[in-house]
């Protein structure tokens, strides 16, 4: 292997290791992975151990990690949800990050070192930004998010996802100096050839993206769409460079563009590797670059900073919460998980220093900074819920009943065939709320009529079943006909999502009894329903009586389920092809089989085995 080759893999493997220890300990002590990451790039970049000693070649790859990022955050950003939101999204987001933004710029600006108003501006914006990944964390092991004050949080998150593309977008126009003898006409051609892209991007996402989706889901080959998805985000980014915008910039439109893609989940499932593992690289990379002198000779200006600027946002948001309406502790709960500076702040602010909006000392500390506000996030949000328990308890009154006059059941049907479909008609006339998941590019067409959410996906995977909500719902319906394939899906959700209600469709009579043994909640043989209700048609037509034949139909459903009972208390073999192929009587018959053809005598005394 050449040298530069070999070094090369050296750099992945440092890289590799750095990344399985440094995560692991950080979760150990309550932190955010990111604060593992960051550390692990100090561990090993040119200020520690100097392992990696130029991290700049590394950020350059580690930044198609955030461009990823900005892809999944458009393909967030459907358009109904932004509705639902609008009034949290652009009210409480927007107050929240005007006034956090401006109080930490006026504190940089008098208490930092030599912060004009542009570097305080740029301060002032990333580190109101708080970290989506470490919010959204702390509100999970809380359940906040099914709660007002969660709700209205993540509101806040998502306008802050929304307005990092434009504060990247617009961060050059800060530059002093930069249009200086540019005349109008080029301004105005730069403007336009800037709207040309984008128009391309939305025309092409808007028209072209989902037939193209459609044509290579047919070839039923994961790399393909995977190949794909990648070229359309990296394709999109690099339009948008080619005309002077930043690559995250047309990643983010390309995926607001496939929002409402029915492969949507299919597209973040097939990123989501890529994502993390650049991600991870672009905060061991921001780790690597940061200055540990500079870092270690200004400690105690740094300290200081963290907890004023962990105070200021607190405060802020606990004041813009409290100003829309939200009780205190809620108000609290808020402040208390949204002070973590935000992951985009680390690529803001290189970003002002490539600019030479930022010194390097400033850039420097203003990363320590950010990184220690992330350590501080949980111990916060641990007090902050201390605080919001004395407050309910102060001011406890009679407790209210809970009204549950708009709750809507959820569910998420894995197999839209025609069982699927036939269990969908059902949910459809009482308004449930209800995701779809299928392979089946014909299947995703037919079920377009159903007013249904509906995504291209392979419900085997556990990041499609996740990203489709499967964590979210009462109940997964799992209606695929292959038993194998119902198997797997069952295997995934019990070790993953033991609180889901689980509804399968048994192949036979065997798989009914490995289900059973799985622990679903409720199992049913395809054919077995419609075959009762075949034979009760055929005693009505041979002249039983109604309450005869559906007396017969309910002993027949009995016996067959006490028999299920016997068989799994007496351990039987539920491999697959043990027991379909000898079925049994539920009751002794009348007289012996009587062959009425050679071929079935040859048959019955198994002289002649048939292949079909």
């Amino acid at each position: 292997m050449h040298g530069e080759g070999y070094g090369l893999l050296i750099s992945a493997l440092v890289f590799l290791v750095a990344l399985v220890v440094a995560v692991p300990v950080a979760r150990r002590l309550g932190l955010s992975p990111i604060v593992g990451y960051l550390a692990a790039g100090i561990a090993i970049g040119p200020s520690g151990l100097g392992a990696i000693r130029d991290p700049e070649r590394i950020i350059t790859v580690a930044e198609i990690g955030v461009v990823l990022l900005l892809f999944v955050i458009g393909l967030e950003l459907k358009l109904s949800r932004l509705l639902a939101l609008r009034r949290a999204i652009f009210g409480i987001g927007t107050a929240q990050l005007v006034f956090t933004g401006g109080s930490i710029a006026v504190l940089a600006h008098f208490a930092g070192k030599d912060f004009d108003w542009r570097a305080g501006a740029i301060a002032g914006l990333a580190l109101a930004l708080s970290a989506t990944s470490i919010a959204l964390q702390l509100l999970e092991e809380k359940n906040g998010l099914a709660q007002p004050y969660g709700q209205r949080a993540f509101a806040v998150l998502l306008f802050q996802d929304m307005a990092v593309v434009p504060l990247i977008a617009f961060m050059p126009l800060m530059v002093p100096g930069t249009h200086e003898g540019q005349s109008l006409l080029d301004s105005l051609r730069d403007v336009a050839i800037v709207f040309a892209a984008v128009a391309v991007v939305i025309g092409t996402g808007r028209y072209l993206l989902t037939p193209l989706f459609q044509i290579l889901a047919r070839s039923n080959a994961r790399e393909v769409m995977t190949g794909a998805a990648l070229l359309v985000v990296l394709g999109a980014g690099a339009l948008m460079a080619a005309v002077g915008m930043s690559m995250a910039m047309g990643a983010f439109l390309a995926g607001v563009m496939l929002s409402e893609s029915s492969f949507r989940h299919e597209l973040e499932a097939n990123v989501d590797a890529f994502r993390g593992l650049l991600i991870a690289l672009f905060f061991m990379s921001i780790g690597m670059s940061m200055n540990l002198d500079v870092v270690l000779a200004n400690a105690p200006l740094l300290i200081l900073g963290t907890l004023l600027i962990t105070l200021v946002k607190a405060v802020s948001v606990w004041a813009v919460f409290h100003l829309s309406d939200g009780s205190e502790a809620d108000s609290v709960r808020a402040a208390s998980v949204l002070t973590s500076a935000g992951e985009f702040s680390f690529v803001l602010f290189p970003l002002g220093l490539s600019l030479g909006l930022l010194t390097s000392q400033q850039a420097d500390l203003l990363s320590a900074c950010a990184a220690m506000t992330m350590m501080l996030g949980p111990p916060v949000a641990l007090i902050g819920e201390r605080i919001a328990r004395r407050l309910e308890r102060r001011d406890a009154t009679v407790p209210k009943p809970d009204d549950f006059s708009d709750a809507h059941g959820s569910v998420l049907v894995v197999g839209f065939g025609r069982f699927g479909q036939i269990v969908s008609q059902c949910l459809l006339t009482q308004g449930l709320e209800v995701t779809i998941i299928d392979n089946d590019v014909e299947m995703i067409q037919s079920a377009g009529r159903f007013g249904f959410r509906i995504y291209y996906g392979d419900g085997t995977r556990l990041d499609v079943l996740r990203a489709a909500g499967a964590e979210r719902v009462r109940v997964v319906a799992v209606c695929v006909d292959r038993r194998e394939t119902a198997d797997r899906i069952v295997e995934i959700l019990k070790a993953n999502v033991p609180h889901v209600q689980l509804h399968v469709r048994a192949y036979d009579r065997t798989h009914s009894l490995a289900l059973k043994a799985k622990g679903v909640d409720f199992e049913i043989r395809e054919t077995f329903e419609s075959a009762l209700a075949f034979g009760n048609a055929t005693l009505r037509a041979n002249g039983v009586a109604v309450d005869a034949a559906r007396h017969v139909i309910a002993e027949v459903r009995e016996l067959d389920r006490q028999r299920l009972q016997l068989q799994m208390e007496g351990g039987v073999d539920y491999g697959p092809g043990r027991m379909a192929a000898e079925p049994e009587p539920l009751v002794p018959p009348e007289r012996e089989a009587h062959p009425l053809n050679p071929e079935a005598e040859d048959a019955l005394r198994h002289e002649t085995e048939f292949s079909g």
